[in-house]
């Protein structure tokens, strides 16, 4: 399925449904599509123009985070694990399925599989952190794309792998940031900066790195539009009606900054860095980081919508 007809079905049942739709994760990733969030914006605005309540989230990096999975042919997994490692054991398959794969690299425009990086791989720690390309010279002595795929196979067979995909481009997460119904969102995991994975840089830095890049440095948009992006407009969306403003009765979840010195830190080589620039944070009403400093506090708590008590009703019953 191509992008576009994800989003036509999306809009389509928002329509038919009478209710919000909010498309996550809004991107183009495929080499050979670079330059198409045109189109895919356009499909949005349309339906805005006609009266539906349609909005959009992003991080601002040009990759996204899974696991090995995402690169394999799809029916590579008919049947569950068993069938996986079955058809990964009988060689002629085997080929096939590296076959397929550095095919399906190549509709997306990819000469082969070295737009993957490594997160994390229980089996050997030497590879997290970096690209098949990378693990296939210095361990195969081979940098070719059917040793990548081998590569791959081994990886899987051996319990999977987390993986950071760069198939992304800057046009495109720049003209998708601009645009007024866009949100900063981020689905990173809570990670301990003593663990040995290499996550996505995102956990650590997305929200500074709108500020400190997008806004101060490149300008895209306002500071007051960077922050409305990151506050009330995902309040609103999700009908958190006591956040996202300054306002006397609203929750006190309030961020001190320095615009002139917000940075990221976190790279994709080196992601378990805190950003600066930070100074408090206070999180309903108590101070969690002063100067700078994480305090230990842990006042914050999970943020249901207007509907959450419903929901959970209609589920016990």
């Amino acid at each position: 399925i191509v992008v576009e007809d994800a989003i036509a079905e999306s809009l389509k049942i928002g329509e038919l449904a009478e209710c919000p739709v909010q498309i996550s994760h809004f991107k183009i990733s495929a080499k050979k599509r670079w330059g198409f969030s045109k189109t895919t914006l356009q499909m949005v605005e349309d339906a805005r123009q006609k009266g539906h309540q349609v909005t959009i989230d992003q991080y601002l990096y040009t990759a996204g985070a899974t696991y090995i999975d995402i690169i394999f042919p799809p029916w590579l997994f008919d049947g569950g694990e068993e069938k996986v490692q079955e058809r990964l054991k009988n060689p002629e398959t085997r080929q096939k399925v590296k076959k397929d794969m550095l095919e399906k690299a190549a509709k997306q425009g990819f000469e082969d599989v070295s737009f993957v990086q490594i997160t994390s791989y229980a089996k050997n720690q030497s590879f997290v952190g970096k690209r098949l390309n990378e693990i296939a010279k210095e361990f195969k002595n081979d940098g070719s794309a059917e040793t990548q795929a081998e590569l791959a196979c081994e990886m899987r067979e051996n319990g999977g792998a987390g993986v950071i995909v760069h198939k992304m481009s800057d046009e495109d997460v720049e003209r998708i940031f601009q645009k007024p119904y866009t949100m900063i969102a981020a689905d990173a995991g809570v990670n301990r900066l003593d663990s040995k994975s290499s996550p996505h840089p995102r956990g650590f830095g997305n929200n500074a790195r709108v500020l400190g890049l997008y806004t101060r440095e490149k300008k895209l948009v306002g500071l007051e539009d960077a922050i409305r992006k990151m506050s009330s407009l995902p309040a609103q969306t999700f009908g958190l009606w006591d956040r996202g403003f300054l306002r006397q009765g609203m929750a006190a979840d309030i961020v001190v900054f320095d615009f002139d010195k917000v940075t990221d830190k976190a790279t994709f080589q080196n992601p378990k860095q805190y950003a600066t620039g930070f100074d408090y944070i206070i999180v309903n009403g108590k101070i969690t980081v002063e100067k700078g400093k994480h305090l230990g506090t842990t006042a914050g708590g999970i943020l249901r919508g207007r509907f959450a008590k419903q929901t959970t009703s209609l589920r016990g019953n």
